[in-house]
C-alpha cells in the first residue's frame, strides 16, 4: 500500500504572505493553513479489494473552533464539502461519503489538527510527520470498516449501493468532483479583509488570485489523473465518445454491464442530456458475482436489489439497441410524447450539459407543451427554457 498527500505548488509570492509582520498574523496564519492542508489523501492498493482510495478535503481553516464539542455543526458543515472516492478491483468508483459519521469526522479533524501542527510555521509546503499521516490513515479504515466495507466475502453486497451516480471528473466543469467554491471560503474572506484594511494592495491581491488558480487547478488535475489512471481504458473510450464527458455515473453504468455497453453509448451519444438521469435510474446496484460467495447467498443478496418493472423496462429498451424503442420508453417513463424525444435525439442541445432528473422532467414537461417550431434556437434560449421551466411546473 501506498500512501500520498496532493499539495498545493509554491508560488514566490508565499514568502510574502506568511510573513506576519507584512500581512497581520491573521493573514499569515491563514497562508499557513492553505499550503499545509492537503488537497487529497491518496492510498494506492489499499487492500487486494480495492484500487484506490481518494479523499478530496476542504481547507482546514477553522480547526481551532471544530476542535471544540459546542462547535458540531461546524465540523457536519466542513464534512458535507469532503469528497471519498474508492475504486475497486473490477475499476468501479465508488462514493462514500455517507460513510462520513460525526465521530469518523472528529476523528479527522483531530488527525487534521495533528498533521498541520507538525507542519510547522515555516514549512511552507506542509510536510506532515510520520505519526500525522499514520492517525489519519487509521481514521479513514475504520471508517469503512465501520460501514461494512471489509474484505470479508460475507460482506460484498453493501458495495452495490455506494456506486457514483453523480460527479465528473473533469476540473473546473459544472458537477465536478473538485468543487473550488466551498474548498477555501474563509480564506478568501482573510484575502478580502486584508485588502480592505490596505494590508495588501490590488496589485498583490490580484496575482495571490492567480496564484490560487494556478496550483488549484495543477492539484485537481493531479488527483484526476490518479483516478483516471485506474479506471477501464476501453469504457473510457466509449464514455468520451458521448458527449457526456468523463461522468463517473455513466462509466459506472457503462462498465457494470459489458454486454450492452455499446447500445448504452450509443444512446448517451444522442442523449447527453440524459447522462444523471441515465446513472440515477439505470445503474445495477446488484452485486456480481464474486468468488468465495455460495450460489444461495448471491441469491438472497440479488433479490434485495429487484428493481420495479418500470425501471426494469426502460433498462431494457436502452439496451435492445433499437433507437425506436429506446424513444418510445424513455417517453412513456418522463410522461411525455414521442415527438418530444425524437427532436431531441435529433437535435440534444449542449448549453443545459446534464440537469438532475428532477429537473430534466420538468425541461421535458415544458417541452412537451410547447411546438417543436417555437423551441429554442440558441444557447441562451434553452437556459432560459430550463429556468422557467420549474416554477411553471411548481405552479
Amino acid at each position: 500500500m501506498d500512501f500520498e498527500a496532493i499539495r498545493v505548488d509554491g508560488f514566490p509570492i508565499d514568502a510574502e504572505l506568511i510573513d506576519a509582520g507584512n500581512v497581520g498574523p491573521d493573514l499569515a496564519a491563514a497562508m499557513h493553513v492553505y499550503l499545509a492542508t492537503p488537497r487529497a489523501l491518496v492510498w494506492r492498493n489499499p487492500s487486494p479489494d480495492w484500487k484506490l482510495f481518494v479523499v478530496l478535503l476542504p481547507l482546514a481553516s477553522r480547526l481551532s473552533l471544530m476542535a471544540n464539542p459546542i462547535f458540531s455543526q461546524l465540523v457536519r458543515d466542513w464534512g458535507h464539502t469532503i469528497r471519498f472516492v474508492g475504486v475497486d478491483r473490477d475499476q468501479c468508483v465508488h462514493d462514500f461519503r455517507s460513510l462520513l459519521t460525526d465521530a469518523t469526522l472528529r476523528k479527522l479533524v483531530d488527525a487534521l489538527a495533528r498533521w498541520l501542527h507538525e507542519a510547522g510555521p515555516r514549512e511552507s509546503d506542509g510536510l506532515p510527520a510520520r505519526a500525522a499521516e499514520a492517525a489519519t490513515l487509521d481514521v479513514l479504515f475504520a471508517a469503512l470498516g465501520d460501514a461494512m466495507l471489509t474484505i470479508l466475502e460475507a460482506r460484498r453486497d453493501d458495495w452495490g449501493r455506494h456506486l457514483a451516480r453523480e460527479h465528473r471528473l473533469e476540473p473546473g466543469e459544472p458537477g465536478s468532483l473538485f468543487d473550488r467554491a466551498s474548498r477555501y471560503p474563509d480564506f478568501l474572506a482573510q484575502l478580502r479583509h486584508a485588502l480592505r484594511h490596505e494590508l495588501l494592495d490590488v496589485a498583490t491581491y490580484g496575482r495571490v488570485l492567480r496564484s490560487i488558480d494556478l496550483r488549484e487547478a495543477a492539484a485537481e488535475q493531479r488527483a484526476a489523473a490518479l483516478i483516471e489512471g485506474t479506471l477501464e481504458p476501453v469504457t473510457l473510450v466509449k464514455l468520451g465518445r458521448t458527449r457526456a464527458g468523463r461522468h463517473l455515473g455513466c462509466y459506472n453504468w457503462l462498465l457494470t454491464n459489458p454486454r450492452h455497453a455499446a447500445q448504452r453509448a450509443h444512446v448517451l451519444g444522442r442523449l447527453p442530456l440524459f447522462a444523471q438521469c441515465f446513472a440515477d435510474t439505470l445503474i445495477d446496484a446488484s452485486p456480481r458475482r464474486r468468488s468465495g460467495l455460495v450460489a444461495a447467498a448471491e441469491h438472497d443478496a440479488r433479490s434485495a436489489f429487484l428493481p420495479d418493472i418500470a425501471r426494469e423496462s426502460l433498462r431494457q429498451a436502452i439496451d435492445s439497441g433499437q433507437d425506436r424503442w429506446a424513444i418510445e420508453a424513455l417517453a412513456a417513463h418522463f410522461g411525455v410524447q414521442h415527438n418530444v424525444l425524437r427532436a431531441l435525439w435529433r437535435h440534444c442541445p449542449s448549453a443545459l450539459q446534464a440537469p438532475p432528473t428532477w429537473h430534466l422532467k420538468q425541461i421535458l414537461l415544458r417541452l412537451n407543451e410547447l411546438p417543436e417550431r417555437v423551441w429554442p434556437r440558441d444557447d441562451s434560449g434553452w437556459l432560459q427554457l430550463a429556468s422557467r421551466s420549474v416554477p411553471a411546473a411548481a405552479g
